[in-house]
């Protein structure tokens, strides 16, 4: 039976000084990835970013909108995952004849990966870009949280065509005078996780299973959703930014404007009459 719902839930280990959080995205992940047609390789390295982006968005100190790019020169050139402070996912893949079976490299080929941190009453983003470094999402990510946050990270990522689950662990600064042992050993014993735990358990089931002999403080669990509505009205501002010239000429050459917006999955269309009645009702600004 398919789980409903989705989620991101912080935890503690207080006596050794690392910290930790659980993902599962069921219904918002099937919901991200309806009528994309992916491969199952294309799938499984989305779903994983979108882990990954769902627990960075989670573990903010200041809240924001934080979005992740993965570019390369491969046959998969672009993975977007854009997650709001809410925990409103969103994110697609786009490439040509992506193998289906293949590593991360093959896929991926030589590229970066951009990160794009809005903070809510800050006008400019900050934005990072390091290497793609590592076989794996998860690889990817250690590399690029050891080099943004001076602090050794592990995560264990699994995804298939109905849920996308991770398990994030970070070294804090005092671990090593609380525990000289405690980092190896919470990590060895994480590492024993298996996929299916990971999609299908929930966090105090899975916490138990791997450290019952560690102390651990969990938190409230925050729901991650997957709400991009249409926004028509968006797409009608940029329409009447172009001019109504434009626009016409689009439609005597295509006999339609279609606008896709790739990251919420929504095609918008308007035909000649759409057109006349948007820019009938628009009155252009007086110029001086």
């Amino acid at each position: 039976m398919l789980k409903d719902t989705s989620f991101v839930q912080r935890f503690l280990f207080e006596e050794l000084d690392i910290r930790g959080a659980v993902v599962q995205l069921n219904d918002a992940w099937r919901a991200m990835i309806q009528d994309r047609h992916y491969a199952a390789p294309v799938r499984t390295v989305l779903g994983e970013m979108a882990a990954i982006t769902a627990i960075m968005t989670g573990n903010l100190k200041q809240p924001g909108r934080l979005t992740f790019q993965l570019q390369g020169h491969g046959p998969l050139n672009l993975l977007v995952v854009d997650c709001t402070e809410t925990l409103n996912i969103r994110g697609y893949a786009k490439g040509d004849a992506v193998p289906e079976v293949a590593p991360l490299p093959a896929m991926v080929g030589d590229g970066r990966l951009l990160l794009t941190y809005e903070v809510n009453d800050q006008l400019q983003p900050y934005q990072s870009y390091v290497p793609i470094e590592g076989d794996t999402m998860a690889a990817v990510f250690e590399h690029y949280l050891a080099l943004s946050e001076q602090q050794p990270a592990t995560l264990l990522l699994a995804c298939n065509g109905d849920a996308a689950a991770g398990l994030f662990l970070q070294k804090l600064p005092d671990a090593d005078e609380k525990d000289a042992d405690g980092w190896a050993r919470i990590t060895q014993l994480a590492a024993t996780a298996r996929p299916d735990e990971l999609l299908t358990l929930d966090t105090e089931t899975l916490l138990t299973r791997l450290f019952h002999e560690e102390h651990v403080r969990l938190f409230d669990a925050r729901p991650v959703t997957h709400h991009w509505p249409m926004d028509p009205e968006k797409v009608e501002s940029m329409l009447l930014s172009l001019g109504r010239g434009e626009v016409e000429a689009i439609i005597a050459e295509h006999g339609v404007v279609e606008i896709h917006d790739d990251l919420s999955n929504h095609t918008y269309r308007y035909d000649a009459d759409d057109v006349a009645a948007l820019f009938a009702g628009h009155v252009p600004p007086t110029r001086h």
